[in-house]
């Protein structure tokens, strides 16, 4: 059965995108086998992976029950892929009145054994596909950019991850928050990430000690369809997610090597 990881916050702009491809690309450079599902209705998820996007199915399709999981995975260079596309913002999933938080769950109940881990980046908001990618993970990475104002929602986010522990999901696990745009030489991210320590420890949770730095091989790689690890590996921000996954497999006990990681040591 696969574990499955979702990547959430309802603030824009935090790396969620770019942490759910690094963390496909990480998770299958150690051999396992990976499929990504994109809720976001901006679809850059696939764009970043390399998926091969002309003609393909969307995860709205899968939802609405149009096609079988099955058909409608399309294949990127290091994983599987659910993609999505704007359509999804108006997805009807709210018409559904009988266990509509489950519809993610059953759709893809069918190749939850094909794989080992399952990624889910979700929408910069707290909806409905984003109570559906709750209640189906196993565990939850909270991406937020290092200033003030993303401490604010931390809070309303932790409430919604509580709702679902209580009414669909108790297994339910926060495995940490990821600082990103973090600069190390500024009073502001040093005071950003002790009170984001404080507010973790209240969540039951940490602060992942991995920091991810501003980066320009992070916004170019997709642009030349690569994932960050392969178009620039001596890049600052790109070390910073190679030791992101190693903390990870740390602490999920994820099988393999890390190929990339043993490069550059």
């Amino acid at each position: 059965m696969a574990t499955i990881i979702t990547v959430s916050n309802q603030k824009g702009g935090v790396g969620k995108t770019t942490t759910s491809a690094a963390l496909a690309a990480g998770i299958a450079d150690r051999g396992n086998k990976v499929l990504c599902i994109d809720l976001d209705p901006q679809g850059n998820l696939g764009f970043c992976l390399g998926a091969d996007m002309e003609n393909a199915h969307t995860v709205l399709d899968v939802l609405n029950g149009t096609v079988s999981i099955e058909e409608a995975v399309c294949h990127a260079d290091t994983c599987d892929m659910l993609i999505s596309d704007i359509t999804l913002s108006n997805n009807g999933m709210e018409q559904v009145s009988i266990e509509r938080e489950f519809i993610l769950k059953k759709a893809i109940a069918p190749v939850q054994e094909q794989y080992d881990y399952i990624i889910i980046d979700t929408p910069p908001a707290l909806n409905l596909l984003t109570a559906n990618a709750y209640a189906v993970s196993d565990f939850l990475i909270i991406p937020m950019v290092a200033d003030i104002l993303s401490l604010v929602g931390l809070s309303q986010l932790w409430e919604t991850v509580e709702s679902v522990r209580s009414l669909f999901n108790s297994e339910l696990k926060v495995l940490g928050i990821l600082l990103t745009r973090y600069n190390r030489r500024t009073l502001l991210s040093r005071d950003v990430d002790e009170l984001a320590a404080q507010l973790a420890d209240q969540m039951g949770t940490v602060v992942f000690k991995s920091k991810i730095r501003p980066g320009v091989a992070i916004a170019e790689a997709p642009a030349h369809g690569e994932s960050i690890f392969t178009y620039n590996p001596r890049s600052g921000a790109v070390q910073d997610y190679l030791e992101f996954i190693d903390e990870i497999a740390e602490t999920i006990h994820l099988k393999g090597g890390t190929e990339h990681g043993e490069e550059n040591e």
